[in-house]
């Protein structure tokens, strides 16, 4: 147990580190990000399109196996 507690001990000191610098260099780095608004935007797209793929898989698998029945 002593490998594993070392290894998620050093993995939330990176993570804490890495969201320290973040906070401490913020205002250099965010000319590098997309806008806010964009925060909202690609999740509820890709959520919409993930949806609409999921909807017509299961109206193939539907179709299909109605078609095996026949």
């Amino acid at each position: 147990m002593e490998l594993a507690d070392r290894a998620v001990g050093f993995l939330l000191s990176i993570i804490s580190l890495s969201i320290f610098t973040y906070y401490t260099f913020d205002h250099f780095i965010h000319k590098y990000f997309l806008p806010q608004d964009y925060a909202i935007l690609i999740p509820v797209f890709a959520g919409v399109v993930l949806l609409c793929l999921l909807s017509v898989f299961i109206g193939f698998v539907m179709l299909k196996s109605k078609k095996k029945k026949a």
